[in-house]
Parts: C-alpha cells; structure tokens; sequence
C-alpha cells in the first residue's frame, strides 16, 4: 500500500529513524518532567499537572520501547545525553519558576506537534498502526501544549528567546536522534 502522492522513485519513509527518534523524544519529556517535579516538589500546585503529563509520557514511551523490540530498532546512541538534558532543562526551568517550566512544555510540545505531523504526513497511508499510534500521541501532546499555555507559559520571563531556544533544541535533538 502507498501513501498518497507517492510514485515509483520517490523516497520512503525511514520506519527504523522514525521509531528511533519518537523514543528518544518520549524518553526526552519523560527526563524534563522528572527534574521540573524534583525542583517544585509534589506539593507545588504546578505539579500535579506535570505530573499527569509526565504519566502519559511514560505511556507513550512504554510503546515506543515495545515498538522498538517489534521491529528490531536500536536506541539513539545519545540516550545518555539526552537522560541528563532532559533533566538539567527540566529543572533550569522549573528553577525560574512555574511559568517558565510551562513555556518549557509548550515550546516542547509545539515542536513535536509539528515533527508528528512532518511523519503523519510522510507515512501516508503506509503503516497504518505507526500512524494511529503517533496521531493519538499528537493529539496529547497538544493538549500538553495547550494546558502549559493556559497555565501561564507566555507569562514567564523572555518567553519568546525561552521557547525559541528550546524549540531550536528539539529540532536538533530530533536530527541527531534520527540518525545517531
């Protein structure tokens, strides 16, 4: 079965690059919500949010690493870096306060809105399984994004260079990932 547009010669998707790079961007969340929750502590009101976020994220996660075992798929060799950035990026931000660990997960989350669709959109039809798993990530990364913003992202301190940066972040961490 083909995706819609796609002819003989036209470059497919790459299954194994894009298994490999959704893991490490759900093992990525998982580590920033771990050191945002370890510096508000569980009694910050932020943190019973998070800590719903960071709970679907080790859902998608757990699924990720079981498709990575369906498939025969190898783990980013920069998994260790991405456990302790994650976690130093998590916990900068909940160290400059509440608002700016929610500009965190809604820069966050806006870049993987937009990488799930960049791979919706290259599957096509293809993968029909892969596809519904990612759309229904999707949907509840948007809902991350939308719940950091209604929780005062765009209120934190230099909200505009604080998202650009982390945005500019993810972008490279998922290049990296998909090949390395």
């Amino acid at each position: 079965m083909t995706g819609p547009g796609w002819r003989p010669g036209d470059s497919r998707p790459d299954l194994d690059s894009m298994v490999r790079v959704d893991q490490a961007g759900e093992y990525g969340a998982t580590r920033i919500y771990a050191g945002q929750l370890a510096v508000l502590g569980a009694r910050h009101p932020a943190a019973r949010i998070i800590a719903r976020m960071e709970s679907q994220e080790r859902t998608h996660l757990k699924t990720f690493d079981a498709m990575m075992v369906e498939r025969g798929v190898r783990p980013t060799l920069l998994q260790p870096l991405w456990n302790a950035a994650g976690y130093a990026l998590g916990a900068a931000t909940a160290l400059m306060g509440p608002s700016a660990a929610m500009a965190c997960t809604a820069a966050v989350e806006t870049e993987i809105d937009r990488h799930y669709s960049d791979q919706l959109r290259s599957l096509g039809e293809d993968e029909p399984d892969l596809a519904g798993t990612i759309q229904a990530f999707r949907a509840e990364e948007l809902e991350h994004r939308d719940t950091a913003i209604a929780e005062g992202a765009e209120n934190a301190f230099g909200y505009p260079m604080l998202s650009g940066l982390i945005r500019a972040g993810c972008r490279l961490a998922i290049s990296l990932s998909k090949r390395i």
